[in-house]
């Protein structure tokens, strides 16, 4: 693939990225941001410090900086994620531009996210101990870092006994490969239970599936706007040449 190309991509991609982002961000103001108050509700009517004036409002952090954040995720989030579509272009089989785009979204979409969030999920405002913030976010980022190495492995290893065992039978044994690292991941890494007694299970279930419904909504998104993108820059249809039949193309004007 040459430079133009990569080029190419990796503009529709960031502009398939910040096409996600609006819709990640009207799915995080409607599910997300809900919870986030009632949260912050929560651990005002339970904290007995009293702290000064806020340097950012609510409101400011709920509106402006939400989309400030969101959207200039999703735009480096389309750039890595295209830079990632130009590599595995071709070497994850014989898929056509949309489909490898919408299978690279799936499985970034698992790798980079669900794996990490089913060992260390995202906590609203009032639950985690602060003394522990810097190890569970080292450990996220840890877990991050595993799952898309294993993810890498789990494609090189399926490519490698295909011929050999077949396509099928190479699919489930690097899938298992994948699900036994992974849960042999999840059993040794410490694990933190710091949510308060008294806050509503329901609150946190909620929270957490909006985050997910967050991640869902922006990877989904990408994978299609960007595989259509894409199609066009690798597949590009071949100008129409409307009002004439196949054999006035074909036939040379006489001079």
């Amino acid at each position: 693939m040459n430079s133009v190309t990569v080029r190419n991509l990796l503009v529709r991609g960031m502009l398939a990225g910040l096409a996600a982002g609006l819709l990640a961000l009207v799915v995080s103001y409607f599910l997300g941001e809900p919870r986030v108050d009632e949260a912050i509700a929560f651990e005002e009517s339970h904290s007995h410090e009293h702290g000064g004036a806020e340097l950012v409002t609510r409101t400011m952090q709920s509106t402006g900086g939400l989309a400030t954040g969101i959207l200039v995720y999703g735009v480096a989030f389309g750039g890595i994620a295209a830079l990632a579509y130009c590599f595995a272009l071709g070497r994850i089989g014989r898929f056509g531009p949309r489909a490898s785009a919408l299978l690279l979204s799936t499985a970034g979409l698992i790798a980079v996210y669900v794996v990490p969030f089913l060992k260390y999920p995202a906590n609203p405002p009032a639950v985690g101990d602060p003394d522990t913030l810097n190890q569970r976010t080292v450990l996220f980022f840890l877990m991050v870092a595993l799952s898309v190495l294993l993810a890498v492995a789990t494609v090189i290893l399926g490519k490698r006994l295909a011929p050999s065992l077949g396509n099928w039978n190479a699919t489930l044994a690097a899938g298992a490969f994948f699900v036994l690292v992974v849960g042999l991941a999840y059993a040794f890494l410490p694990s933190f239970n710091e949510v308060p007694k008294d806050f509503p299970g329901t609150l946190l279930w909620q929270y957490r599936l909006a985050a997910l419904s967050i991640q869902v909504t922006l990877w989904t998104a990408f994978g299609l706007v960007f595989g259509l993108l894409a199609e066009r820059v690798l597949a590009p249809k071949p100008a129409r040449t409307e009002g004439k039949t196949p054999e006035a193309r074909a036939t040379p004007v006489a001079h």
